[in-house]
């Protein structure tokens, strides 16, 4: 029987997702409704039993929730891993950032950066504003720092030409039409988020939320995973 399947995701897994649930759909004949949004609006929505049937949150939060008993224990399956990338206007000349040197004139001699507010709870968000405080460079580049409401709003602005260079989740950037991805930061200052998927205690499709689940995690989905700039959760 076909059921229908809400899902609340992290943004960081719709490039993927959007190719991914098609596919599900057409070989389970169920249907998905999926809202993306930050991990954390996401788990304070489950954590208020907003109705749903999979969660697909950091792999702590999905931790976090399964504890508040709001995640089924033993559902949890990791998906992905995604890190911080980099991404500037379509076209636009691609700066050096292939060290943690090149990375850090290339900001000193941009003329606007852009991310998303971190108290909007994008992991890059915050991530990067730990970051150039950690490489000593946040009290240069304040002044020509633009923090958008959220990191979509920050990308759009890039995307226009309003600020040069902006931070965001590399699969998101990779799968911009309008944007061109210079790059991940540099492995010894990248991070990595890791992205799981749990079974909503609540939800009223189990079985079908387990097979979604199932759908997602397999070595099947691994390879358009990382075929949209993510990587193997392993």
């Amino acid at each position: 029987m076909a059921l229908d399947i809400k899902v609340l995701s992290s943004g960081a897994l719709e490039p993927p997702l959007n190719e991914l649930l098609p596919e599900f759909e057409r070989s389970s004949e169920h249907r998905v409704a999926i809202t993306y949004g930050t991990g954390a609006a996401l788990t304070s929505r489950i954590q208020k039993d907003e109705a749903a049937d999979v969660a697909i949150l950091l792999g702590q939060q999905i931790e976090d929730l399964q504890k508040q008993g709001k995640i089924v224990v033993g559902s949890r399956h990791d998906i992905a891993k995604v890190g911080v990338g980099v991404g500037v206007r379509k076209g636009a000349p691609k700066p050096d950032i292939t060290s943690v040197d090149t990375f850090k004139r290339t900001l000193l001699a941009a003329k606007s950066i852009a991310y998303g507010d971190p108290a909007d709870g994008g992991a890059s968000d915050v991530y990067i504003v730990e970051l150039f405080d950690r490489l000593g460079i946040a009290a240069e580049i304040r002044s020509k720092t633009k923090i958008f409401p959220t990191t979509l709003l920050a990308m759009q602005a890039v995307a226009k030409g309003e600020v040069e260079i902006g931070f965001r989740q590399a699969s998101v950037i990779v799968a911009a039409q309008d944007l061109d991805f210079v790059g991940p930061l540099p492995a010894s200052i990248q991070k990595y988020t890791l992205c799981s998927a749990g079974l909503v205690a609540s939800s009223k499709q189990q079985d079908a939320g387990k097979a979604l689940i199932q759908f997602i995690s397999s070595p099947v989905a691994e390879t358009i995973i990382k075929a949209k700039g993510l990587e193997p959760p392993r």
